[in-house]
């Protein structure tokens, strides 16, 4: 009897560590994954900001498909921060929209749920850049960069 009972002790100490393990790292990514969504958002091939945050949301609502601003004006080095509203929608800088301009990032992912977004490091050179959100653009969702 008293060999079952300090099994019984010894599992649930073992688990107790584990549960204590898990809650200790509550909240933190593995640099491995941070770096992963990084790359996959484009931020990792480009500096991050050093300006100020430009809020853009998109929305679908009785209004239509839009981004909310749509002309944007920034700097190099700041971030636009394209936040879900409402709607599935994403940012693309299509290359035949902005002829002779070099360092495009490649379309943004899907955002599909509202609080998603999309964080873009502006390391654009001086310019006009037409973006759209690709499953609305024949709805009228467009939008204009100005880099000062």
């Amino acid at each position: 009897m008293m060999k079952f009972i300090s099994r019984r002790v010894g599992v649930a100490l073992a688990l107790t560590a584990v549960v204590g393990a898990a809650a200790c790292n509550k909240g933190e990514q593995p640099k491995g994954e941070e770096q992963k969504k990084e790359v996959e958002h484009g931020a990792a091939e480009a500096p991050r900001g050093t300006g100020q945050t430009i809020l853009v949301e998109t929305y679908s609502d009785a209004n239509g498909n839009y981004f909310k601003p749509n002309q944007i004006t920034a700097k190099k080095g700041d971030i636009i921060h394209f936040t879900v509203v409402s709607g599935v929608h994403n940012v693309h800088f299509l290359p035949d929209s902005n002829p002779g301009k070099t360092g495009l990032p490649a379309a943004g992912d899907m955002m599909q749920i509202p609080g998603q977004n999309y964080d873009l490091p502006v390391t654009f050179e001086k310019g006009t850049y037409y973006f759209q959100c690709d499953p609305h653009a024949a709805l009228g969702m467009k939008g204009h960069l100005k880099v000062d």
